[in-house]
């Protein structure tokens, strides 16, 4: 009997969420808001006219549409449809198209308030913010403009960087209330059709009521939704998205989003900065290896100080010996204690940075690793070589271009540490075994997330850990399966060269 009821209270409530039954209907649903409007002019024109004059551009309503049925006899739909020149105007019965032009900011004509044919008019007014310089990834070198939130804005952004009409467009409307337009861009001819279908057909299965913003399409669409690792590249720069299309991979911009996804990605790309294809290839290699290292020094440093002092006291040196002793003479905690201490210090002031405005948040993060750090040593809660490490672990994280990554780092962590304490280097071996093995495992949108290590892929390798120059890149990745591998013929190019020199 419960279950009776709770079906008949919420079954028709979501019905009625998702359809009206007819116009009328729909419109008295819409009266509701003080926002919807319903005219009927009985001037030269006698139709009925209705609009959310929040969704609409006054300006167009009344300088364009108004006019033109106010100065003409004009018959029936046809005959106002050719009367405003305007494009993408449209004759329709068809109820759920008129539910969302309505919500789009579209006008409706009708000639006699009971018509079921309609004709929709676009008068959409778009309140979006100007195209800024990115703020996630910034680069001190190269192209200074970000995404924003309007899905054509960044469409156009992309199409500026790629001047050729291969570039197409699929554009889908997810969310069974916010009907949040999704537009999946590849380039034809390179793209893996494969890899453009499987981006497709995810995004059509997926049912919920709201999609916001690309995080959302992330967690419904990914191989593993459990893992840690980002399995999609999201970017704020239109330049990055201009290039990995050139590779052969797949783009995902949402409207209402000022980031978009790439994929199918890899783990070394989450390493790889705009920047480095922006400096000279040494240099870039040199950076990259910088960052890879800082990684590694960011999850193994803590670990490896908690696995030394509990479990593998003879690894420490005998000159260094006095300086640990000597640091941890007055700590009543256990080093796994220590180090959860000051890492849960370190989150609380990242997060609490974060949340509060630029200029407070940097004061707080300064300030209070400071007083904090130095209150903390004093008080005999932790030692200064451990405050050292943990102070250079929080740094190296900060090295990952890719804000995603930067966060699986955070969390990475804190299993090495648990592994350190109970088996010592071997529980570490152990963690970083589970990991590598995970990462093998792991697919994006069904291609290896690990490549080019596993599968290894020598000609990937070139823009891998370490960036060669563009003339030795003449190939496209293998990992994206691209329907044309080529870049440039490495071969005349060499011959133009040697011709100029």
């Amino acid at each position: 009997m419960w279950k009776w009821r709770r079906n008949k209270k919420q079954f028709p409530k979501d019905e009625q969420v998702q359809q009206n039954d007819s116009i009328d209907a729909l419109i008295e649903t819409l009266k509701r808001s003080k926002d919807f409007t319903t005219d009927h002019l009985t001037g030269p024109t006698t139709c009925v006219i209705s609009y959310i004059k929040t969704m609409i551009e006054p300006k167009f309503l009344h300088q364009s549409i108004l006019p033109a049925l106010k100065s003409h006899h004009l018959k029936d739909l046809e005959d106002i449809k050719h009367e405003i020149p305007v494009d993408n105007i449209k004759i329709t019965d068809e109820l759920e198209e008129i539910r969302i032009r309505m919500m789009q900011g579209y006008v409706m004509i009708q000639m006699e308030e009971a018509d079921k044919e309609v004709l929709l008019i676009p008068a959409v007014t778009v309140e979006t913010r100007k195209v800024s310089v990115p703020e996630v990834e910034f680069s001190v070198v190269g192209p200074k403009e970000a995404f924003v939130e309007s899905l054509d804005t960044n469409i156009n952004l992309l199409r500026k960087r790629l001047t050729l009409p291969q570039l197409t467009i699929h554009e889908l409307v997810i969310g069974k209330l916010t009907k949040t337009r999704v537009a999946v861009i590849s380039i034809e001819g390179i793209v893996n059709e494969e890899n453009l279908n499987t981006v497709i057909q995810r995004l059509n299965v997926i049912e919920y009521d709201q999609i916001i913003d690309s995080s959302f399409i992330t967690q419904m669409i990914a191989d593993n939704s459990n893992s840690p690792f980002p399995q999609f590249l999201d970017t704020e720069r239109p330049d990055r998205v201009a290039e990995v299309l050139v590779e052969g991979k797949v783009a995902i911009v949402v409207d209402g989003s000022p980031h978009a996804l790439t994929c199918p990605t890899t783990i070394v790309e989450f390493f790889s900065a705009s920047d480095d294809y922006f400096l000279p290839w040494h240099l870039a290699s040199a950076f990259r290896l910088i960052r890879l290292f800082a990684v590694i020094f960011s999850v193994l440093s803590t670990s490896l100080y908690v696995a030394v002092l509990t479990h593998h006291h003879e690894m420490v040196p005998e000159d260094m010996m006095p300086t640990i002793i000597s640091s941890r003479a007055d700590i009543p905690l256990p080093p796994i204690l220590e180090v959860i201490v000051l890492e849960l210090t370190i989150e609380l002031l990242r997060e609490a940075g974060a949340r509060l405005p630029a200029k407070v948040g940097q004061t707080i993060g300064i300030v209070g690793g400071i007083v904090i750090g130095t209150a903390a040593v004093e008080a005999g809660l932790t030692s200064n070589v451990l405050l050292i490490i943990t102070a250079l672990a929080a740094l190296a994280s900060f090295t990952t271009p890719v804000y995603q990554i930067g966060n699986t780092i955070r969390l990475i962590r804190f299993p090495f540490l648990l592994g350190a304490q109970f088996w010592g280097l071997i529980g570490i071996s152990l963690s970083m075994v589970f990991f590598i093995g995970h990462l093998i495992r792991l697919k994006s949108i069904g291609r290896p997330f690990f490549a080019p290590l596993y599968p290894l892929r020598f000609r990937d390798l070139k823009d891998a850990f370490i960036r060669l120059p563009f003339n030795k890149q003449s190939k496209r990745p293998l990992q994206t399966r691209p329907d044309d591998s080529t870049r440039f013929n490495a071969h005349r190019s060499n011959e133009k060269r040697d011709i100029d020199d």
